[in-house]
Formats: structure tokens, C-alpha cells, sequence
């Protein structure tokens, strides 16, 4: 028998009132809870409505079973389901099992529904550049614990926001493995951004990541798009505006502080990038204020 240790259920006139909500109607909770299952136990339900369910296993393992189909279930997977068809989960004989679970619902949940109906393995926390899933669940359950009112419920609505969004797009922002071409892209990325006031050279940047300038070169620009030199003088470009807008240094000592021996040349390439030269650009926040008086 499943044990609810934390469970909150939304009132149906609080869920109508986040569905008009203009911060809560795309993405809103209506049910969330922590669920022990022991050991040799099911855990089941035969409701079906048009929410949508995630299940997060936590600890332990069993068998899912959904849609007429039996899947396995373990530690560090998680479960959408499309719509809340009815469900069992049994768990092993010898080891109970913990669930994180998030009933919800909203306007463009639909168009994420091809990530849903598919068990899948979490991309761990630690190699994760989002805040730990477990945690977001206790920011979620403390502030469910002090009430329904609309700031708390639309402050609720971003953070499982950004909780489902560490489920469905988690390859995306976990790190790469040492030795992947993701990997080489990432630290040469870095050492631009260490080395902005440097001219850097293809064969610099390539042995600084241990590859050949010819396939660096190649997953590079697989990765962004573009070539190194030319992503390092982008970013050249973007450390500039930053220069213009918040210092009062000239265009010809922000061209030196970014690597440029020729001031010349630096205008040319800011113009190219931005489409219009460095003291336009500049001029530009005082242009719009002489013009709004």
C-alpha cells in the first residue's frame, strides 16, 4: 500500500483561477506529493482526466504498468504521462520504492507532448547546470504548505516551471565528458573568454584544446556554426558594446584593450558585426533620449 508523506491537491475554484492567470494559465500545478511504496506493495490508481503526470523514482525499483504495457521502473528515471490513463506500480519484492510526482496542466503543455509517454534516465544533478531536482520539489512542497494565494501559487508555477524543464531538457544542459567533441568546443569557448584582450591564432586555440587546427576547425563549427577565429572576434565584438556602454574609454583604447594593434581595423570589424561604427553605437542611448524630449 502507497504511503502519501507529503501530498498537496489544489481546490478545483484555485486551479479555475490558474488557468485564467496570465503568469500561471501555460504551466500550472494541481497536484504534488512524495509517495512511499514498500517493498513487495502496488501503488495504483484508475482516475483519468486530462492532467498530465510526471513520476520522478527517486530510490528503490518495480514495474510500471500503463497503457497495457509493463515497464520497468528504477532509481533515476523519470515517467510523464500523457494523460492521467490509469496506472500500477509494483514494486520489487525485496526493495520498496520513493516517487516525486507533479500532477499538472496548461496551455502549451501540448507541444511538449512528444517528450512525454517514454521512461528515461535523469541526466544526473551533479554534472547538471540547474539547481538539484530534488530540492526544487521541497521549494515547491514548503510554499504549497503555506497557502493557495495567487503570489505563492504564481511563484509555485515558475519553479516546477523550471523543474520540468531539468526533466524534458536535461541532455541539453548537462556537462560533456572530457575527450567528447562537445568538451574541446566548451574549453576553447573558455579560454576566449580568459584571452579577449589577446589576438589568438587557429594553432593557438587548437593546442590549447589537443586537437588539430583542421578537425578542431570542423567540430567547431559543427558545435556553433562558426569558425573559431570568427566566434573569438564575435565575442570581441560583444566585450566592445559592453566597453561603450558602461566606460567612457575612447574607441581607440577599447580597440587595444580587445587585441586590435589597429584601431582602423577594429572599427571596420564592429561596423561589419553591428552595423554601424563604434562611436554611432555609442552615441545611439543619447540620440534616443534627445529625441523622446
Amino acid at each position: 500500500m502507497a504511503e502519501k508523506v507529503r501530498y498537496f491537491i489544489l481546490p478545483q475554484p484555485i486551479l479555475k483561477e490558474q488557468k485564467i492567470n496570465p503568469l500561471t494559465r501555460s504551466l500550472h500545478l494541481c497536484e504534488a506529493g512524495e509517495i512511499m511504496v514498500p517493498e513487495n506493495s502496488s501503488w495504483q490508481t484508475n482516475e483519468k482526466n486530462s492532467n498530465y503526470l510526471l513520476l520522478y523514482c527517486t530510490r528503490g525499483l518495480g514495474k510500471l504498468m500503463v497503457l497495457n504495457e509493463e515497464i520497468p521502473i528504477q532509481e533515476g528515471q523519470y515517467f510523464i504521462l500523457p494523460s492521467r490513463e490509469g496506472f500500477e506500480f509494483r514494486s520489487d519484492k525485496q526493495k520498496g520504492a520513493r516517487f516525486l510526482t507533479a500532477l499538472f496542466n496548461g496551455e502549451n503543455i501540448r507541444f511538449l507532448e512528444e517528450e512525454f509517454g517514454v521512461v528515461r534516465n535523469v541526466m544526473p544533478s551533479v554534472k547538471n547546470q540547474v539547481a538539484n531536482r530534488e530540492m526544487l520539489f521541497d521549494e515547491i512542497f514548503n510554499n504549497l504548505a503555506k497557502g493557495f494565494h495567487d503570489e505563492n501559487l504564481e511563484y509555485v508555477s515558475f519553479c516546477f516551471g523550471h523543474l520540468l524543464a531539468t526533466f524534458i531538457y536535461g541532455h541539453k544542459t548537462s556537462d560533456t565528458e572530457e575527450g567528447e567533441p562537445g568538451y574541446a568546443v566548451r574549453r576553447a569557448v573558455d579560454y576566449f573568454e580568459k584571452n579577449i584582450h589577446k589576438k589568438l591564432t587557429l594553432n593557438q586555440i587548437s593546442r590549447e584544446v589537443g586537437y588539430s587546427p583542421t578537425y578542431f576547425s570542423t567540430i567547431f563549427r559543427k558545435e556553433t556554426g562558426y569558425a573559431p577565429v570568427s566566434y573569438f572576434s564575435h565575442l570581441k565584438i560583444v566585450k566592445a558594446c559592453e566597453y561603450l556602454d558602461q566606460t567612457n574609454s575612447k574607441v581607440k583604447q577599447i580597440s587595444f584593450l580587445l587585441g586590435y594593434t589597429d584601431p582602423y581595423y577594429f572599427t571596420r570589424d564592429f561596423k561589419l558585426k553591428m552595423g554601424l561604427s563604434p562611436r554611432k553605437y555609442r552615441n545611439r542611448i543619447s540620440a534616443r533620449l534627445i529625441s523622446r524630449d
